[in-house]
């Protein structure tokens, strides 16, 4: 076992301290990486306040992840030591499901491993990115290209594909109209990627505090939820609206934005049920549905378009002992537009 510096929560309640924890010995089929950075999501938050379900405590969160190949196993063909990899979100599926074989392993029948606080090969629970060494079965570990700025690199594996796997899957292009709802983590990615697959693309945020900034990252317009004469203004007009806040809104307000056969994917993920009624839908037969991470094929499809692109996400370095304000920050909407964690910090 190799004993690794990390930075974990204790409980639901207390802040995060720095500890060490144990990595499992590489297997053949194992990488281990030497994690440079790591992204900070909201994600992190629900979980270790316990607000999508209990966990086993102390638990190392974070799943958006750049570093550099430092050991492979005996049998690893896809990566070698020194390369720039990424983890994302899981780390594993069961590889025998129709959704797995299908190469879908996000929706793995049985349950994909994820990156924290999920049963590893091992059986022990899985410790996320907040640390300075992690161990990963070589197909789950994806490739960075060289163009993406590697201390800017780590949110693409969750916002970036959170984002682009919709996006792609609803055919967003040349002469199709997208809104994003929120202009956060998940949002300003999905502008830019939006942006770059032709789109033409709104941003429907609550205040018009962040409209400069979405202009600037690829929006054609930007819009206020708080002013009620949006939603008649905009009635009827998107063929794809993506969802990336996760906090209860009136889903029925922005299901009357689709036009003719519109879709609005929910990406954000709030604690509470978000009440839809049925007769939302039946004008303009619009659909409501939810995506969440892409596939392993799916996420190095996005890293390379990002990089074609030009596509990097805007961030705010911190260093580990900051990772409790980072939280409150986040919180408070106060990031532009995801922290990243410089895990030498850590060392």
């Amino acid at each position: 076992m190799l004993t690794v510096n990390a930075f974990a929560a204790p409980s639901a309640t207390a802040p995060l301290v720095k500890t060490t924890i144990e990595r499992r010995d590489l297997g053949p089929n194992d990488v281990l990486i030497a994690i440079a950075y790591s992204g900070i999501c909201h994600s992190d938050i629900h979980t270790v306040r316990g607000e999508w379900g209990p966990v086993q405590y102390p638990l190392v969160v974070g799943h958006e992840i750049v570093g550099t190949v430092a050991e492979v196993g005996s049998a690893v063909s896809l990566h070698q030591v020194g390369d720039r990899v990424g983890v994302g979100c899981m780390v594993n599926s069961c590889r025998e499901c129709e959704n797995c074989l299908a190469g879908e392993e996000q929706y793995c029948l049985k349950g994909n491993t994820g990156t924290y606080a999920a049963v590893d090969l091992d059986g022990t629970i899985t410790q996320g990115g907040y640390s300075t060494h992690v161990v990963v079965v070589e197909d789950f570990v994806l490739k960075v290209p060289e163009s993406i700025p590697f201390e800017a690199a780590a949110p693409l594996l969750c916002a970036g594909i959170t984002t682009y796997s919709p996006l792609a899957h609803w055919n967003a292009g040349p002469g199709k109209k997208v809104a994003v709802v929120g202009m956060g983590g998940l949002g300003h990615m999905a502008v830019k990627i939006a942006h770059a697959m032709g789109a033409e693309v709104t941003v429907l945020s609550q205040s018009l505090s962040k409209q400069e900034d979405g202009l600037r990252l690829g929006a054609d317009s930007y819009y206020a939820t708080s002013d009620p004469a949006t939603f008649d203004k905009l009635a009827n007009t998107f063929d794809l609206i993506i969802n990336s806040v996760s906090a209860l809104i009136d889903i029925n307000a922005y299901l009357g934005l689709l036009r003719l056969d519109g879709t609005l994917v929910s990406v954000g993920a709030p604690a509470e049920p978000l009440p839809v009624q049925v007769f939302s839908l039946f004008g303009n037969r619009r659909s409501f549905a939810g995506s969440g991470i892409g596939s392993i094929r799916e996420t190095q499809e996005m890293l390379d378009f990002c990089a074609e692109h030009g596509i990097a996400p805007e961030t705010e370095l911190v260093a580990a002992d900051y990772i409790n304000e980072a939280y409150e920050r986040v919180l408070a909407s106060d990031v532009r537009y995801r922290f990243v964690i410089d895990v030498a910090t850590l060392a």
